[in-house]
């Protein structure tokens, strides 16, 4: 099924997963900043939608949903060609071709480009890279409308900046954000089997350095070897420095008794390769190869839920023992966990606020009930130190949740200064504790 064709059979109604029903009384779409403070002037509770990737009740409200998907459209690069204002609504896959035609490119991207901007913004989804922040650390500037209807212009370096910028719709409505670009670049991914656990384990930042983005599969049907290996690297600027990165590859994958994937590979075992991005080794554009899943098409599985932990670098081997232990528990529900890397930033609800983070992630098959009883088992047996993604299952409560957040506190006086009458906290950001 493509992209299209799913999204067209999906009501806005429910969540893309489907296994959230919104219980809003409208769901809104203004087409311009005045059409939006209308709706705001209303009153009541609000909440916004971006591409309804989130499997959790994030965007619910029993207000009215706001979806800026008939925003008008702005992707405006900056004079010095350094950065891209776009508009809030636009999804990574929409703004990735224009900025590819005029040589630009940002430094990261989601494993899917099908979700808007604003929404992995707010919650702190990230790509994968040792030496790469989420996708809110290229942020460098946003515009909101609050609740009153004001408008908010913060940039980086600025007063409350770093805790705008990931901050769970909790202040109001982002109509743009500006974002940190580059020059085009191109990147090659290639994919290894069977690498064996221990010796992952052994010297897991070799084989996260391995790359400019790199990916651990498993489906833990066996716990002594993974089942995947991806390896996505910036294509060298020269022959001599692309026959070293060949020969590290090898090097590697023969030290983890892994062998390269002899055709095309989806991260699912079994499942059909056509949604997944080149590999093999062909070099394309960044946008092209960054993501593992292909714009045109639905990514993933489609129909299932996911919930993902980001622990310390320091805590990364105990938290993937943690879960290597529990798989003959995890298994029987999982159809992959991914283990990625994601860069240190100073962005106070992002899961590598102050240090540099290992993000296990899982895609489970779509039975919610058992995998919220198996969800409680995973948090207790993982560091204390592990931040669950905001946008996906799981059970921590508020007050343990918040407790890995050093600038909580600072975030929640954020909140108050600027929705003082609590129109955008729901039911989850109570939970939290807002």
């Amino acid at each position: 099924m493509q992209a299209s064709d799913y999204a067209g059979a999906m009501s806005i109604e429910r969540n893309w997963a489907g296994n959230l029903a919104y219980r809003a009384s409208s769901v809104e779409h203004p087409e311009s900043i005045d059409e939006l403070r209308e709706l705001l002037a209303r009153g009541g509770r609000v909440r916004v939608l971006g591409s309804r990737h989130c499997f959790n009740d994030i965007a619910d409200t029993t207000g009215i949903l706001i979806a800026l998907d008939r925003m008008p459209q702005v992707s405006e690069v900056s004079p010095a060609g350094d950065a891209v204002r776009v508009s809030a609504g636009l999804r990574y896959g929409d703004i990735a071709p224009a900025l590819e035609e005029q040589g630009l490119a940002l430094a990261n991207l989601a494993s899917l480009p099908h979700i808007s901007v604003a929404g992995a913004v707010a919650t702190g989804t990230h790509g994968s890279g040792d030496g790469i922040g989420s996708l809110a650390s290229a942020v460098r500037a946003l515009t909101l409308i609050t609740a009153s209807g004001q408008t908010l212009s913060l940039a980086r370096g600025d007063e409350g900046f770093d805790g705008a910028v990931v901050a769970l719709g909790a202040l109001g409505v982002v109509v743009d954000l500006t974002l940190d670009v580059e020059p085009s670049y191109q990147v090659a991914q290639h994919v290894f089997e069977k690498p064996s656990w221990d010796a992952i384990l052994r010297d897991l930042g070799a084989v996260t350095g391995a790359g400019t983005s790199v990916s651990i599969f498993s489906t833990w049907q066996q716990s002594d070897v993974a089942d995947q290996i991806w390896i996505k690297q910036r294509v060298a600027a020269t022959r001599a420095d692309a026959r070293e990165l060949e020969a590290g590859r090898a090097a590697l994958a023969a030290s983890l008794g892994a062998a390269p994937a002899e055709g095309k590979r989806h991260p699912i075992i079994g499942v059909d390769p056509e949604a997944c991005t080149d590999q093999e080794g062909v070099a394309g554009p960044w946008f092209q190869r960054l993501p593992h899943f292909k714009l045109e098409f639905t990514p993933s599985a489609g129909a299932e839920i996911q919930s993902e932990y980001l622990v310390p670098r320091i805590d990364a081997v105990a938290a993937i023992e943690a879960v290597r232990s529990l798989a003959d528990r995890i298994a029987p529900l999982l159809l992959v966990n991914e283990i990625r890397t994601v860069r240190a930033d100073d962005l106070w609800l992002s899961s590598s606020y102050g240090t540099d983070a290992v993000g296990l992630h899982f895609t489970w098959k779509p039975d919610e009930v058992a995998v919220r009883e198996l969800l409680p088992t995973i948090e207790a047996a993982l560091p204390a130190s592990a931040r669950p993604h905001w946008g996906k299952v799981f059970t921590l409560d508020g007050a343990e949740t918040r407790s890995r957040y050093p600038r909580w506190d600072d975030f929640a006086a954020l909140v108050a200064r600027h929705d003082p009458e609590r129109r955008f906290v729901n039911e989850y950001l109570e939970r939290l504790g807002l």
